[in-house]
């Protein structure tokens, strides 16, 4: 029988003022039982609408089909046929917006709740099946992937499914890019992340950690080595500033280096001596999920009180309901339509004071949003030992500058055939936020997946 439910099965979740104290994660994931009911919510429309919305085009009716018979690990080989992170993408992917949006169950009640049953699957599977991937034939051809974030493992997953002989440069000392350093733990578990890295060796892929591609060795030489093609999935590490003055204060950080600290060098466990300053008051710039992430960390990590800074109001917001949520139950504390103007510094030069003012949105622009204008005389103080910018990334310049051809825009985004996601340059292919800019996890792996493609079609008419 079929689950006529207007509402999604409840998933369990810590209690927000329990969870903002540690860095266990906060959803908990269906029981078996709880994954078959809302399996049992899918219609299996005809035309399958949900697949559309999905940028990597997993076979959603499909596999929640053999999650309705109990079936998972049949579900679980149905996701990997088009999904090499299942683990990561059933938990950070903004399904709200994306295959659950095109559910028609949508229509007179909530979607499906896909994403909570891809993640249990993935999850069932991780706990339940010990079988490693079976490494298939190599054919001898070389290929070098920049990255290990969602769109380098994505990429690199694909090429060896096929054969190919991957490498993949990680300037860091763990594989995984945005998802180690930059998603919190709570969202996040990086042995999730571990693990999928440790499918892909499974398959013959090799990583090359501590490689800062464009310094340790740059592309060109890459391929003068006998790699036959490029992937470069770097990301956008570049944090970007206001501006303002008081931005060299001790005690501002950006986003990027603060939950480095924090996720990657795991500064919130005692046995590790990540140094990050002890804060009693913070205050974060940013309304996207960055930003979430970041005021989130620094509840965790014991600060009586954060402010969480936005300069429009919710309805703007980039972030997802569901972090913006999470952060007002774990007590964060939004100043929306608010923006800072001066950061003030002790005399020992340390954060002291976030000097605010607040806004009112206007008409919109030509990019539809409401801009956001100051109102004078209405400047306030608030005191904070430490701000937290979280105004988005860039690319680093550093592949770009010692790689000649490439094109980039004006953002010093590389330029690509958003068919092919070829770049300027023969033998070159790129994805994720080092085209687009910071973007979703999961727009970056379908970038990966495209990318992985039309690599095999242009080395296979090489040969």
């Amino acid at each position: 029988m079929p689950n006529m439910s207007l509402t999604k099965t409840p998933v369990a979740e810590q209690e927000p003022l329990v969870r903002n104290k540690n860095f266990q994660e906060v959803t908990l994931g269906y029981t078996p039982q709880e994954a078959m009911e809302e399996a049992q919510r899918c219609l299996h429309c005809k035309n399958r609408p949900c697949v559309e919305g999905c940028p990597v085009n997993i076979h959603i009716p499909e596999f929640i089909a053999k999650v309705a018979e109990g079936d998972f690990k049949a579900a679980y080989e149905i996701i990997s046929d088009t999904n090499a992170l299942p683990c990561v993408s059933g938990r950070v992917c903004p399904q709200e917006s994306q295959c659950e949006s095109r559910c028609v169950r949508g229509v007179k009640g909530e979607a499906v709740a896909i994403g909570r049953l891809e993640r249990f699957v993935a999850d069932w599977y991780l706990k339940n099946v010990v079988a490693a991937p079976q490494k298939p034939t190599q054919n001898g051809i070389r290929v070098a992937v920049v990255g290990s974030g969602p769109a380098g493992l994505t990429c690199a997953s694909d090429l060896a499914k096929k054969g190919y002989e991957v490498t993949v440069f990680e300037a860091f000392h763990t594989a995984g890019g945005v998802l180690v350093y930059g998603i919190p733990e709570f969202r996040l578990p990086k042995a999730i992340v571990q693990s999928e890295v440790d499918k892909l060796g499974a398959l013959g892929v090799e990583f090359r950690l501590d490689v800062v591609v464009g310094r340790t060795i740059t592309i060109d030489e890459l391929m003068e080595e006998g790699y036959k093609a490029v992937f470069v999935g770097s990301g956008a590490g570049l944090p970007l500033f206001m501006g303002i003055e008081g931005e060299n204060l001790a005690g501002v950080y950006s986003a990027n280096e603060y939950l480095t600290r924090v996720n990657l060098m795991k500064a919130y466990r005692e046995d590790y001596d990540t140094p990050l300053r002890k804060s009693k008051a913070v205050a974060v710039v940013g309304g996207g999920n960055v930003a979430m992430d970041a005021a989130r960390c620094a509840k965790r990590m014991g600060a009586e009180k954060v402010y969480l800074i936005y300069r429009r109001g919710e309805e703007e917001m980039p972030a997802r309901r569901e972090e913006i949520d999470h952060a007002k139950e774990e007590e964060i504390d939004f100043r929306l339509l608010r923006n800072p103007v001066r950061i003030l510094g002790d005399e020992r030069g340390r954060v002291c004071q976030i000097e605010c003012v607040e806004m009112q949105l206007q008409a919109p622009d030509e990019s539809g949003r409401r801009v956001p204008k100051e109102v004078p005389g209405s400047n306030f103080f608030l005191d904070v030992d430490i701000v937290i910018m979280a105004l988005g990334t860039s690319p680093n310049p550093l592949i770009r500058s010692t790689t000649p051809g490439l094109e980039t825009n004006r953002r010093g985004c590389l330029v690509v055939n958003e068919e092919t996601m070829q770049t300027s340059r023969e033998g070159i292919y790129a994805g994720g936020d080092a085209v687009t800019g910071a973007a979703t996890v999961i727009l970056a792996m379908g970038a990966g997946k495209k990318a992985a493609e039309a690599m095999d079609e242009y080395l296979q008419k090489q040969k």
